[in-house]
Order: C-alpha cells, then structure tokens, then sequence
C-alpha cells in the first residue's frame, strides 16, 4: 500500500469516527468518549476541520477559481437544495402541529445559513458545511496573500541587505517561502482564534458576531491540518504504549484539574477555561482519534462499510437529525397505541429538537438513535447514487 493509500485510509477512519461522534453527541449517547475522558465537545467539530485542511494542497492556489467552484459545487450547491427540501418538510410539520423551523423566504434560504445554520431545525446540524466553506475561501485567499507578501518582503530584505552572501544565499525557494507559509498560518490563526475565545469569555462574541466568531475559532483547525501533513507527520512515529500515556495522563489532568472541557464551536460558549485552553483540548482529542485511526488502518481500512461512511460524512451531517426524528415519531405511535412508552411526552416531542426518549430511561437505547442517524442517511445517499447512475445510463442510451 502506498503512502498516499495508507494516509486516505487513515483519514477515511478518522472521518467514520468523527461523524460517529457527532451523531452520538446530538442524541447525548456517550459511548465513544472513552469514559468520559474525551467529552465530544470539546474537539470533534475542530477535529472534522483538521481533516480538511489535511487534504487542501497548494496547487489549488496556481487556479484559485477552479477552486472556488469546485467547493460551490460539492459544499454549498447540494446545501442550498437540502435546505429548500428542509423548508419545505418544516412547513409540511408545522401544519401537522410541530412548532418548530422558521418559514421559507430569500432570508431563511440564503442568508441565515451563513448566520446560524439553525433555519429549518431538521437540517440544523449542517450549519458546519457553509462555515466550512467559508473557511476553506478563508484560507486560500489567506495564503495566496500570504505568499505575495513574503516575496516581496524577502525581495527587499534582499535589497537592503546589498550583497551579503549569508542573506541572499540560495534565494527565496519553494520549500523556505512554504516553511514561512506554515508557521505564520498556523501562529497567526491560533493568535486570531486565542483572542476570539477570550472576547466570547467577555459576553462580546453575541447575536451576528457569533457567524465570524465560529469561522474565527475554527480557522486554526484547518491550519493544524496543514501542519500536521507537512511539518509533524513524518515525526509521527512514538511508539504507541508512551504516546497513549502521556496522552491519557495530560486528558486526565484536564478533566481533573479544569472547569468541564466542552465548549460550543457553533455558538461559541462554554470556555470555562480561558483562551487557550480550548485548542490544547482540541490538540488532545486530535492526537488520541489520529492515533487510533492509525492502528486500526491495517484491520479495517480496506472495509466497504468504513470506506463507505467516511467517504459520506456530509450526507451523515445533513440529515441525522431528521432520522432521530424518524424514530421519535415511531414511539410516538408505539405511545399512542398502546400502553408501552407511556412516559412519553408529546408536548416536548411537537416542539423541542433536542428531546429524546430512551426506553425505561436505558441510555443504552442511544444505540438506536446512533444507528439510525447514521444508517438511514447512509441509505438515502446510496438511493440518491443508484438513482444518478441509472439516469446516467439512461442517457448513453
């Protein structure tokens, strides 16, 4: 297998587990926490950032426009249909008597994605894909400005440096100018996102401010993606029983020593801990999930069903919501209908996303949540993908 095999591998399994994660944290399941010793929230939406900024490469500025629309076509082009169908579901509830979502309008459609995500409500989980995509347009602009700037600095640096040969020996080239490239990105974004927690820990980071607030805090996650492939990879190679060591002591140390570890990346509340102590969790659960991915790369990466869900995290995203709901309503008529699930409360279930009922207060039911908010969206993509394929075939025809 090569490198390049193994690192997509790799990644495919930390993509699986990532979205597990954030399904198992919408329905309050905690069974991938390790024992409560890395709560979700206070890495995983920095941890599927990480994963994107990982695979941008530098080639994409040389056709930034390229770029851009290659990302309005595979972010935001199946977003913005999603999210009319969602408008439209909304609506078709809100007769039904649920009181949840807003009505569709230009607002609701295409300018409070960008704002909050929370339009429709059961779509509200993939308020992460326009954040995303703002901040991978973030990110380009950032360094093909970046590299211009360096140029030119290192150019008059040359100029006024006249012809000492210890300044000007060897020039400017492509690996120094993508040195300098990674180290300012990633010091600068921390700086950014370090002084963007401590306004949100002073109550300045409220109502709009809160849309910049999350790209802010989350632009260093994409950074450590970057740096990870090319400055920390290739030093990736602690043996596994001292890696996990230090790690679990260090996570042991927080949860002890430290106010509650989670945080919110989309509201950006919750530090309890000052500025800095956010990105040392979101190093943390990164290091912990990478390192897992690794090994188990050689077991389960050539696995269709791993392959298959890490290669469709964004369908995962979209719609898991909506399959909890799916269930909920089930043992709404289960309640109805007979005498099983009698606690049910309807009134929470008409007019609160977040409620969910566990049988005989078992949380060991999130299990069915879990299973659905990943296998029924799953299923979804895959009629979605028979259906484009068929069509396809069609038209050869």
């Amino acid at each position: 297998m090569t490198q390049y095999k193994q690192d997509n591998t790799t990644f495919r399994i930390l993509s699986a587990f990532t979205i597990l994660m954030v399904v198992a944290g919408h329905c309050g399941y905690h069974i991938m926490t390790v024992g409560e010793l890395y709560p979700y929230y206070s890495f995983h939406v920095p941890l599927f950032v990480f994963i994107s900024g990982y695979f941008y490469k530098a080639s994409e500025e040389e056709a930034p426009l390229q770029y851009v629309k290659k990302k309005l076509r595979r972010l935001l082009l199946p977003y913005f249909i999603w999210n009319v169908v969602y408008g439209l579901l909304a609506w078709a509830m809100r007769t039904a008597g649920f009181a949840m979502g807003e009505g569709i309008s230009l607002r609701t459609l295409f300018i409070e994605p960008f704002l909050h995500g929370y339009q429709f409500i059961y779509n509200y989980a993939a308020w992460f894909v326009p954040a995303l995509f703002v901040i991978e347009m973030m990110n380009l602009c950032a360094r093909i400005v970046l590299r211009k700037v360096i140029r030119l600095v290192w150019k008059l640096w040359e100029m006024l440096s006249g012809g000492r040969k210890d300044i000007r020996r060897g020039g400017l080239s492509k690996e120094k100018e993508d040195f300098i490239t990674e180290w300012v990105m990633l010091i600068g974004s921390l700086l950014v996102g370090i002084a963007v927690v401590w306004l949100a820990i002073g109550g300045h980071v409220w109502g709009n401010y809160k849309a910049p607030g999350r790209i802010l805090f989350l632009f260093p996650s994409f950074q450590m993606g970057q740096f990870y492939l090319k400055r920390l990879e290739k030093h990736d190679t602690m043996k596994t029983l001292p890696y996990f060591a230090i790690l679990f002591g260090l996570q042991v140390i927080l949860n002890v020593g430290f106010n509650g570890l989670a945080f919110s990346s989309v509201w950006c509340t919750g530090f309890a801990n000052g500025p800095v102590m956010p990105y040392v969790t979101i190093v943390s659960g990164i290091a912990f999930w990478l390192r897992v991915s690794k090994m188990l790369a050689p077991v389960f990466g050539e696995s269709p069903a791993v392959q298959y869900l890490g290669r469709n995290t964004y369908a995962v995203m979209m719609h898991h919501v909506m399959a909890f709901m799916l269930v909920k309503t089930l043992l709404a008529v289960v309640a109805a209908r007979s005498g099983w699930c009698a606690d049910f409360d309807f009134a929470q279930f008409y007019t609160n996303i977040d409620y969910f009922y566990f049988v005989r207060g078992a949380e060991q039911f999130g299990m069915v949540y879990l299973a659905a908010g990943v296998v029924l969206p799953l299923m979804l993509q895959y009629a979605l993908d028979y259906a484009k394929e068929r069509l396809a075939g069609l038209r050869k025809v």
